[in-house]
């Protein structure tokens, strides 16, 4: 059984490619969310800051494999929780972070999660909603940094690298937490 979930951490490109690294993910596309209209679902208005779209990845994943939980954990980890309309050194409308759920059966799980990352954030201001709508967005930019291994990423290659060594699995729930990270933690 296939899930989706709609994550909007900045710039679209490091997002992608973050999730195509973790087990469990099955697809992810680059689009935009949330926006006036599909006439507008492209680069260019979008980037004007007046489309109230959102640079977003759809992730498709087997909860089996990999839990809602442990997707927003990574989503959490390398995101700014606390500045509204800003990821890294981009900024404007567009890239602000949002969690976007389509299942309402997830609501509880994003509400859950997102309330843990409030309790240490002053000034949370990650959107957390039902998703509207979602366009993927153009061709070029669907596995933009498989393409451009040099291209521009504002997550650090290390957490990425991190948060793909973790093996997200649902019985990792009831190991204790020195088993589940000693091994992360030897180089």
């Amino acid at each position: 059984m296939e899930k989706v979930i709609y994550l909007a951490g900045g710039c679209f490109w490091g997002m992608e490619r973050l999730y195509r690294t973790l087990p469990g993910v099955l697809e992810v596309t680059v689009g935009y969310a949330n926006g006036v209209s599909a006439e507008k679902a492209n680069y260019e208005a979008v980037c004007s800051g007046v489309t109230g779209f959102r640079e977003t990845v759809r992730v498709e994943y087997d909860p089996e494999q990999i839990s809602l939980e442990h997707l927003l954990f990574a989503f959490f980890a390398v995101i700014d929780p606390e500045t509204p309309n800003r990821q890294g050194p981009d900024f404007g409308s567009q890239y602000q972070a949002g969690v976007y759920w389509v299942d309402e059966a997830d609501e509880a799980a994003v509400l859950r999660t997102a309330a843990l990352e409030a309790a240490a954030a002053p000034r949370f201001a990650v959107e957390l909603k039902p998703l509207e709508n979602f366009y993927p967005a153009e061709e070029y930019h669907q596995r933009y940094l498989e393409k451009h291994p040099g291209g521009y990423c504002h997550i650090s290659p290390l957490r990425m690298r991190a948060l793909a060594r973790f093996l997200f699995r649902a019985e990792d729930y009831t190991r204790p937490a020195k088993e589940l990270l000693e091994p992360h933690l030897q180089g």
